[in-house]
């Protein structure tokens, strides 16, 4: 068992269920989560859904092929790890996987335990990314992505920044900073900054942000 793994959410796409049942059984354990889908269409959906720390997938699969859900993957988020799994060690199916960003390529049939090798392998640059916020929100620092539930939270640039100022001074954020940072005003606008502040606790949680009367805002000590 690798401790280190733990903390690793797994998407498997494979439309041999048997093959699928094997690899889940052989290492699944090792991970915080396993998942299984069995088309590249489910697959794509479960991504959306959960948001994955690596996917791996079967090249060859009916209606949406491995390498065409990978692009969609990569659209969504670019830096998500692929691996893929392949019955054919075709070169034009080898180089299509590199254009499209695979960081493997396994040829059936393979050993499980040399699938598992290489993803301990690059675990520590599936780990370093992601902080933990609590238990419904984690940050992924390299595609700057918010999730909440495991369900992605999309920020605007502006409330993007303001979150990065929060989580990374871990001080009093004043409405003069606020203002500077985010609009590039010298004068605070107190009543765009409230309505600012009232749909960013929307989209987040109304405990993330605390209100230090007469002095601005801090995040909430829970979540450092």
């Amino acid at each position: 068992m690798y401790s280190d793994l733990k903390e690793l959410k797994i998407l498997l796409v494979e439309d041999e269920i048997k093959l699928a049942t094997l690899l889940k059984k052989a290492i699944g354990d090792n991970f915080g989560s396993f998942y299984i889908e069995n088309n590249g269409h489910a697959g794509l959906d479960r991504f959306i859904k959960i948001s994955p720390d690596l996917v791996i997938t079967d090249i060859m699969m009916p209606d949406l092929t491995g390498l065409e859900m990978a692009k969609k993957l990569k659209k969504i988020n670019p830096e998500i790890q692929i691996i893929i799994l392949s019955a054919f060690s075709e070169t034009d199916k080898f180089l299509s996987a590199i254009d499209v960003g695979v960081v493997k390529y396994f040829i059936k049939p393979f050993d499980p335990e040399e699938l598992l090798d290489y993803i301990v392998s690059i675990s520590k640059k599936l780990q370093n990314n992601i902080v933990i916020l609590n238990k419904e929100l984690k940050f992924n620092k390299q595609t700057n992505s918010l999730y909440k539930n495991d369900k992605y939270i999309a920020l605007t640039k502006r409330e993007m920044t303001f979150f990065q100022l929060l989580i990374n001074t871990k001080m009093i954020v004043s409405n003069k900073i606020l203002s500077q940072t985010l609009w590039d005003e010298q004068i605070p606008n107190e009543e765009k900054i409230r309505t600012f502040i009232k749909r960013f606790r929307a989209k987040i949680s109304k405990d993330f942000l605390s209100n230090i009367k007469g002095q601005g805002y801090q995040i909430n000590l829970d979540y450092l």
